[in-house]
Parts: C-alpha cells; structure tokens; sequence
C-alpha cells in the first residue's frame, strides 16, 4: 500500500508548494494610483501635495490626485502623532522640507491627538471647464482656519431712480388750481397784410448772348 500511495503523496506535495509560491507573489490589497507618471515623479508629486496641505491647511486639486494624496497625508499625521526622533527622521525622508515637518508635528498632528484616523476629508467640485476632469478640495477635518478662495469681482450695480419731489404744499396747490380754472385771456390775431400778385420772373439764358448784345 505504501508504495501505491508514494506517487499521490509527491503529487500533492508539488500541488501545495506550487500554491504557496504563486500566493506569495500574487498582488492582493496592494492598489497603486498610477496618476500616469513614474515612480520617482509620482513620489515627487504627492510629497508637494502634503507639504502644500500641510502650509495652506486646504488645496484644490482633481479628484484623482487627491484621492491619491489621501493616504499619505493620513500616514504622515500618524508619524506625527508618534512624536519620536525616528518618526520625524521618516516623515522628513518623504516631505524633504523642515518647516513643514516641524508644523506637521507641533500643530497638526496635535490637534489631531484624539482622533483615531480620519484625518482628512475630499469635497467634491464637479468638473473643470477647460477639460472636464473631476475636481475636488482635500483639507484636514480639525482646521481652525481654512483659506478661502478670493471673492469674485461684482458686476457694478445699476444706480436707483433718483427719488420723485414731494408734493407741493397744499396753499401752492390751491393757487396752482385756481389759475388754472380761470380762463385764459384773449388775444386778437393781427389781421394779415393783403397779398400782392407775384410779378412774373424774367427768364434767363445761360450761355446764350442775347440778339441786342
């Protein structure tokens, strides 16, 4: 029976080790926004857009990008909640800026103390006019001040009718209708001059002499 059973027992053996090598090399939960750019520019690109979060505590940026810049954002807020030599080391490895590792650690990630996560929120915008992409606002949750966009300029108001004058007072109006009751005097028409019988015109001959010449 032993022997029968050597060939099985091989087969199953190659089956489970040819399972566990394609599980270790398969890609599960390890999704990557591509943004279109490579590594090193996309690394570049969401490093900038932290550290522009981090200053302006709000950007707008499309919706791809932010949804992008979300989980980095959040893993930076975590490092900052840390507060160990080794945790600003890492954060300064991403954000290549002192001024704003040390905002993230002694303001942002202090305000956000109680919180477990969630540390940001995405506000969608509608599409972008000039091509139609999908904008979006990213700003942290615990902003106490958040930058707001510049007012549009107002179109300029029409000017209001000038007010209408107040009704005269009540002695002017009784003079006013009282002159208007009497009547008007006459005027004799002036009798025309008799009209005089218009003389005939002499003719004249243009470029023609006459016969007494």
């Amino acid at each position: 029976m032993a022997l029968r059973q050597w060939p099985y027992l091989l087969l199953a053996n190659s089956k489970r080790l040819c399972e566990d090598r394609v599980s270790s090399h398969m890609r599960h939960q390890k999704k990557t926004i591509k943004l279109g750019r490579t590594a090193d520019h996309r690394r570049a690109l969401l490093a900038n857009q932290v550290c522009a979060l981090i200053e302006h505590q709000r950007i707008k940026t499309t919706l791809a990008k932010a949804k992008a810049v979300r989980p980095l954002a959040e893993r930076m807020v975590t490092l900052g909640k840390n507060g160990s030599i080794h945790a600003r080391r890492r954060a300064m490895a991403v954000l290549r800026q002192k001024n704003i590792v040390k905002k993230l650690f002694d303001d942002i990630a202090q305000r956000s103390a109680e919180r477990n996560g969630g540390y940001t929120r995405i506000v969608k915008l509608g599409a972008r006019k000039s091509d139609s992409a999908l904008m979006a606002f990213i700003e942290w949750v615990d902003a106490e001040h958040i930058a707001e966009e510049k007012p549009k300029k107002e179109k300029a108001k029409r000017k209001e009718p000038e007010a209408k004058p107040q009704q005269a007072e009540p002695e002017q109006a009784a003079q006013e209708e009282t002159k208007a009751e009497a009547p008007a005097p006459r005027h004799e028409e002036p009798t025309a001059p008799p009209t005089e019988e218009p003389k005939p015109k002499k003719r004249r001959w243009f470029g023609r002499k006459s016969d007494d010449s």
